[in-house]
């Protein structure tokens, strides 16, 4: 299988405190990069949620947020917690006797605290467990959206190699009669500007600058790194990194065919299969 680093994956669950969301969204990056959005009575549980989206990930720049919307509660059933109502008064006066220009708690202050009404609090525990349920079904989702990605990806990329596996399949025949008549342009051209010039000099030249323009060897590399590109997207994994270096070597190939041409035909099919590998380029930069 092969999966994209672009995904994203949402839920929720209903508390007795209130409700619990949490989602996750990614892009591609070079490596695995986990960024958390949490309130920081939550964040307690970060440690546990990067272990278990790191057990998953490997690669991607990934945005975890979590929110809780408390209930509102019957007002027949609202009590303040006295225990911490009593504590946030002795740390008002504290801080005041540190800081004189520091300002008192105001009412709505204190009755938006986490905590301040009996019912609106969970036990750690609980509220852990519930957390990591979440986070193990949004990554369960999020996986299937980036597979359900990387598959599309992987069949834009087996279409284009397809493609440059024909546009090189109907070059190469071309290639001895291209490289032969040009031997015979250039010799003809020597015998006419150097009427003396020694005939087996001009036959060794012109077989050194033949070896030079011919494009065997980089037909050859080309179809070989293109049949190892098929190789690996029916393998599937993590392939990302070794798509990259492929796309440099198919390109490298592509340019020295591009370089080394003589005919016109030729010098499009390199235009061409440089498109091609640009457009896989970039879409693997998806892939993890």
């Amino acid at each position: 299988m092969i999966y994209s680093m672009t995904g994203f994956a949402a839920v929720s669950r209903d508390l007795p405190l209130g409700t619990l969301s949490l989602d996750l969204r990614s892009v591609n990056h070079r490596y695995l990069d986990v960024q958390f959005r949490m309130p920081e009575e939550l964040r307690t549980f970060e440690p546990a949620m990067r272990e278990a989206i790191g057990a998953k990930l490997t690669r991607g720049k990934v945005e975890c947020r979590v929110g809780l919307t408390r209930a509102a509660a019957a007002p027949s059933v609202l009590e303040l917690n006295e225990s911490l109502l009593t504590r946030l008064a002795e740390l008002n006066d504290q801080v005041k006797a540190r800081l004189s220009q520091a300002k008192d708690l105001s009412v709505a202050d204190v009755l938006r605290w986490p905590g301040m009404f009996g019912a609106d609090t969970l036990p750690q525990e609980q509220l852990r467990d519930n957390l990591m349920a979440m986070l193990s079904q949004a990554i369960k989702d999020f996986t299937d959206t980036r597979a359900r990605e990387g598959e599309k990806l992987a069949a834009m990329l087996l279409d284009r190699v397809g493609t440059m596996e024909k546009l090189a399949h109907d070059v190469a025949p071309r290639m001895p009669a291209l490289v032969a008549a040009h031997q015979e342009k250039l010799t003809q051209r020597l015998r006419e500007a150097v009427v003396a010039l020694d005939e087996e000099r001009i036959r060794t030249e012109v077989a050194v600058f033949a070896t030079r323009i011919d494009v065997d060897e980089e037909l050859t590399r080309l179809t070989t790194h293109l049949s190892e590109l098929r190789r690996i997207l029916s393998k599937g994994g993590n392939v990302g990194k070794r798509l990259d270096f492929l796309m440099q070597e198919l390109n490298r190939e592509a340019n020295t065919l591009g370089s080394k041409s003589v005919d016109v035909e030729v010098s499009q099919t390199s235009m061409e299969l440089k498109v091609l590998i640009e457009q896989m380029r970039e879409q693997v930069q998806n892939i993890e």
